[in-house]
C-alpha cells in the first residue's frame, strides 16, 4: 500500500458523531459529580492527643522492658514462686467466671485452626 492510497481512504471516512442522547448524558453525568459534597475529612487534629498518648506508652513500655532486663534477677524462678505469683489471678478468674470465657476463647481457636487445617490452608 502506498501513501496515495492511504491518503484515499483516509480522506474518505465519513465524520464521527455521538449518537443523540450522549452528550447529553456525558453533560448530566459532570453536573451530579460537581454537585456532590466533598468527602468528610479524617479529623487529624482530634486523633493527635491519641497518637501522642500511645506513643509514650509503647516509650514507657519499651524503658520499662529495657530496665527489667539489664537488672540481675533477684531469685531463680522456680515453682514455688510461679504458683505464688498466679495464685491471686487464678483466684479473681475463678471467682468472676473469666474462666467460661477462656474456655471458649480457646475452644474457638481450636476450631478455627483444625477447620483451616482440614480445608488445606496453613495456618
Amino acid at each position: 500500500m502506498r501513501d496515495d492510497d492511504l491518503d484515499r481512504i483516509l480522506s474518505n471516512e465519513d465524520d464521527l458523531s455521538p449518537s443523540s442522547g450522549f452528550t447529553a448524558s456525558v453533560m448530566e453525568a459532570a453536573r451530579q459529580e460537581a454537585s456532590t459534597p466533598a468527602p468528610i475529612p479524617f479529623p487529624w487534629k482530634r486523633a493527635i492527643p491519641g497518637f501522642v498518648a500511645m506513643a509514650v506508652a509503647f516509650a514507657a513500655a519499651f524503658v520499662s522492658a529495657l530496665s527489667y532486663l539489664s537488672e540481675p534477677a533477684a531469685s531463680p524462678l522456680t515453682y514455688e514462686s510461679v504458683r505464688a505469683a498466679l495464685a491471686p489471678i487464678l483466684e479473681l478468674v475463678l471467682r468472676n467466671g473469666v474462666g467460661w470465657a477462656l474456655v471458649a476463647l480457646v475452644l474457638s481457636l481450636v476450631l478455627v485452626l483444625l477447620s483451616r487445617r482440614l480445608a488445606g490452608a496453613r495456618a
